[in-house]
């Protein structure tokens, strides 16, 4: 008895499944290894140097943020005209050589450099330890940002809390000194009386105040 030979099958045998990543791996040279090595111990000795660098801007981020804050200038409800540089109720505050908070205030402020500022209607509040304060303004001023000097002119007053009030033409007032200074005919009125001098220097936040002669002094019936 004969068998029928079968017809072979059309495909060329059993296809086995094929496998990603057969390719034979390439084992590392030498060269290889110690790169690797010398970047392990490169990252060993910088992490410590990081970690140490992010501790120390930690601990000085304080001091960073107040010396921001003595050249902090605020905006209250104003606009900047970029074309100008010029501001509306700009406010700046900062701290005097002996801690004492300031602020100037001024319904425009026009930025001419990075050091100066000229100023209309400026307002300078400072305030002392013992809780007194002065306040002096103006029609128009220039303040200096780096040395912390304010030029008013222009019907300049001082006051003080205790009644005393000095008027003048123009005054130099030293911000980081707690001082101010004119040279022009100066009239004050307070509780001693009037005076009439041809100039003034405060100092101490305006506690001390002297005037250069020749001056006209008129005391008050109380006054001793």
């Amino acid at each position: 008895m004969s068998l029928a030979r079968l017809p072979a099958s059309s495909g060329v045998g059993p296809r086995r499944p094929r496998m990603l990543g057969t390719a034979t791996r390439r084992l590392p040279s030498t060269a290889a290894i110690a790169r690797r090595r010398w970047m392990i111990a490169l990252t060993k000795r910088l992490l410590p140097l990081v970690a140490l660098a992010l501790l120390a801007t930690v601990a000085m981020w304080p001091e960073f943020h107040r010396e921001a804050e003595q050249g902090r200038v605020a905006y209250r409800r104003g606009f900047v005209a970029p074309e100008s540089g010029q501001l509306t109720e700009a406010r700046y505050h900062g701290v005097d050589d002996h801690g004492r908070p300031y602020a100037i205030t001024a319904a425009v402020a026009h930025q001419l450099s990075p050091e100066r500022i000229d100023l209309t209607s400026p307002v300078g509040d400072v305030n002392m330890e013992s809780g007194a304060w002065m306040i002096v303004k103006a029609r128009q001023g220039v303040y200096l940002q780096h040395t912390q000097q304010l030029d008013l002119s222009g019907e300049v007053k001082l006051y003080r809390d205790d009644g005393t009030t000095l008027t003048t033409d123009a005054a130099s007032i030293d911000l980081k000194a707690g001082a101010a200074a004119g040279a022009a005919m100066t009239h004050a009125e307070g509780p001693f009386g009037t005076l009439d001098a041809q100039g003034f220097t405060v100092t101490d936040g305006g506690t001390v105040a002297h005037f250069a002669g020749p001056g006209r002094l008129l005391l008050n019936g109380s006054a001793k």
